[in-house]
């Protein structure tokens, strides 16, 4: 394997979903490897004795929380680029999966184009959202729309 190619894991419990992120990551000619998981402790296991570029990690795994799983990925390899994929469309659960260490955050409905996309702008160390998630993350939430927080008794006195 050439020293420029990219090693890319995919841990999902999906064998369709990974199956079909493995045959489009197969077109992309920056791609050298690409290896599977559908269990966070098994990925976790091979983490800790192999190197791996970056990882395509689902939220909803059935032994481990990806948001847990984001963290310990980068205490064991801080140098390996996380990517969340999932179906989680929650404004909390995205914040929270950046502030594990995540590089980037797509839905499961993101076109290959955006993958791909968010991919290279991982690799170059920039930080990637399907266009779903950024308006998700660009959508003012409802308590900024209220407007100011009503004063306080002390700002009263």
């Amino acid at each position: 394997m050439s020293e420029n190619k990219t090693v890319i894991a995919i841990v999902d419990d999906h064998p369709v979903v990974i199956e079909g992120l493995k045959a489009l990551l197969k077109t992309n000619v920056n791609i050298g490897h690409t290896i599977s998981f559908s269990k966070g402790a098994d990925f976790i296991a091979f983490l800790k004795e192999n190197h791996v570029d970056i990882v395509l990690l689902d939220i909803m795994l059935p032994d481990a929380n990806g948001l847990d799983l984001c963290k310990e990925i980068k205490n064991i390899r801080p140098d390996t680029i996380v990517l969340g994929l999932s179906n989680q469309a929650e404004r909390s659960i995205i914040l929270q999966m950046m502030q594990n260490g995540a590089s980037g955050y797509l839905l499961k409905n993101a076109s290959a184009e955006e993958l791909v996309y968010c991919i290279k702008e991982v690799q170059q160390g920039g930080v990637a959202f399907s266009e779903e998630v950024m308006e998700i993350m660009t959508k003012p939430t409802r308590n900024e729309l209220r407007g100011l927080p009503s004063i306080t008794k002390r700002e009263k006195k």
